[in-house]
């Protein structure tokens, strides 16, 4: 990058990407093209990766790249199981990290700290030329790696972890889920992937339902399973497999600060009370629902589950420590009309969400004749016994 280009992208940071292709830049030296890169890139960094954005001299990859790659909370969160893991085991010798797939580097950047050593390996050329040169500066004494992850492995002898972000996009570009689908193949490598690490992190689809993961890859050595989401939106599916049986599975629900842990089981379906008699509702988080951990939050709570399928709880006291929001319940109707009349006197707006209900959310609002927003919650579910009802709440 000459002088120019690096000038005219300091003097441009905050400019609008489209307006400033659009006028272009009359001086000939500047590389308009890798100028409107990099502002992008540092614009998606300063929310995506607010440390990074601040560090002077760090190149910035193709807009797909940049969506594609972890945030810091979420490479933030790895690197802190990391460091328990490493922690847990007691390891006094030389520990190392290998990251397979690194991408644009975030989540190796992060991780690697926690190891005496870290090792990042990438098969794309031009990738691999942008982060290696940012390691430079983030991670002087990692070890870059231009090759592919299927090689690099087969050549291992052996490492502490084994960190693979299998590539979720087919030869024709469109998105994969399945594991099998993904490349590389982690169900094909799974047991060379144990024999060479004490510990190996997958990072999956949030799209992929946990049980199918952990069943298609064994549940024998698999010890944790992380639901990572940030600002209740689900990001990251981790799994985390180790070289002995593990004793127990461990299920993380994360939601930016808020992590709820428990060990599955049965799933209770014993929901025979009088909605009558509670005070308080309550909505899980995202990592919750995707966990679909009902027992468990039941349990650990002290809530009970509104009906089997309908993945909301209530209880008579308030529970400061829920993972997800809470609601202080105002009415119960049945879609009788005069019921619902009665119960929505005076209400001319609400946030409405459907929970295992016949009807949309936007066929309820035109039928309720309600605007949306306001400071009422209305949540339509079906209870255990069949009864279609409507919980007109407030936030508590």
């Amino acid at each position: 990058m000459n002088d120019k280009t690096r000038d005219f992208i300091e003097k441009n940071l905050d400019a609008d990407i489209r307006q400033l292709a659009l006028k272009g830049c009359r001086d000939q030296e500047v590389d308009m093209e890798l100028a409107i890169r990099q502002i992008a890139g540092w614009q998606t960094a300063r929310r995506k990766l607010p440390s990074w954005a601040a560090r002077d001299g760090l190149l910035y990859p193709p807009h797909l790249n940049m969506e594609q790659c972890s945030s810091e909370a979420t490479a933030r969160y790895k690197a802190d199981i990391c460091r328990r893991l490493l922690s847990e085991k007691s390891l006094d010798s030389h520990t190392a990290l290998i990251d397979l797939t690194g991408g644009f580097g975030v989540d190796f950047a992060f991780m690697s700290e926690a190891f005496n050593e870290g090792t990042y390996v990438e098969r794309d050329s031009s990738l691999f030329a942008i982060a290696s040169a940012n390691m430079g500066i983030l991670c002087p004494q990692a070890h870059c790696i231009n090759d592919d992850a299927i090689d690099t492995l087969h050549r291992l002898d052996q490492a502490t972890m084994l960190f693979l972000d299998p590539a979720r996009r087919d030869d024709h570009g469109a998105r994969t889920y399945g594991i099998s689908d993904c490349t590389p193949n982690v169900l094909e490598l799974k047991d060379e992937l144990l024999q060479k690490a004490d510990v190996v992190m997958l990072k999956l689809s949030p799209m992929l339902d946990w049980r199918k993961a952990v069943s298609d890859l064994g549940s024998l050595y698999i010890k944790e399973v992380h639901i990572v989401s940030v600002h209740n939106e689900c990001k990251e599916l981790l799994i985390v497999m180790q070289q002995q049986p593990a004793e127990s599975l461990t299920v993380y629900c994360v939601n930016d600060d808020s992590v709820f842990s428990y060990h599955p089981s049965p799933i209770s379906s014993n929901h025979n009370f009088h909605l009558s008699s509670f005070i308080f509702l309550y909505e899980p988080n995202a990592s919750i629902m995707k966990a679909g951990c009902w027992a468990e939050v039941t349990q650990a709570f002290g809530v009970s589950p509104l009906a089997q399928n309908s993945h909301l709880f209530v209880s008579q006291e308030a529970v400061d420590a829920f993972p997800g929001r809470r609601f202080r319940i105002i009415h119960m109707t049945t879609m009788n009309k005069q019921e619902l009349k009665t119960a929505l006197q005076g209400i001319t707006q609400a946030n409405v969400a459907v929970r295992n209900f016949p009807l949309t959310v936007a066929q309820l609002r035109k039928k309720l004749k309600l605007a949306d927003g306001g400071h009422h919650y209305i949540f339509a579910t079906t209870l255990s016994s069949g009864q279609h009802v409507l919980i007109i709440c407030q936030k508590a």
